[in-house]
C-alpha cells in the first residue's frame, strides 16, 4: 500500500508543485479582527484548481468571511527535471 510520501511524489510528477495559503477572514461575532489560517497542498498554477476548490467550500460551508488570501507555490520537480541515467556505477 502506497503512504502519503508516494502520493506526494506522484503529483510533483505530474507538475504539480506545494501551494500554501495564507487565507486572512473575519468571524461573525469579532467582525473588526482580522484572523490567518494557513492551509497547504499540492496544486497546478496557474490554475489552482485545488485551491479554488478549497476556497469555494470555505464561502459555502465556514461562516466567515474571507478578507483576503496570500500564496506561495514551488514546483520543485516535474517532468522535465527527470532524465534516465545510462550507467550506474558502485564503489566499495
Amino acid at each position: 500500500m502506497p503512504g502519503h510520501a508516494d502520493r506526494d511524489f506522484e503529483r510533483q510528477l505530474k507538475g504539480e508543485g506545494l501551494l500554501t495559503a495564507q487565507v486572512f477572514y473575519f468571524l461573525p461575532d469579532y467582525p473588526s479582527i482580522i484572523q490567518e489560517f494557513v492551509w497547504q497542498d499540492y496544486d497546478e498554477a496557474p490554475d489552482y484548481p485545488v485551491l479554488f476548490k478549497f476556497l469555494d467550500h470555505w464561502r459555502r460551508e465556514i461562516e466567515a468571511a474571507i478578507h483576503s488570501v496570500r500564496i506561495a507555490h514551488d514546483r520543485r520537480l516535474g517532468p522535465r527535471e527527470l532524465r534516465p541515467v545510462g550507467n550506474e556505477f558502485t564503489l566499495q
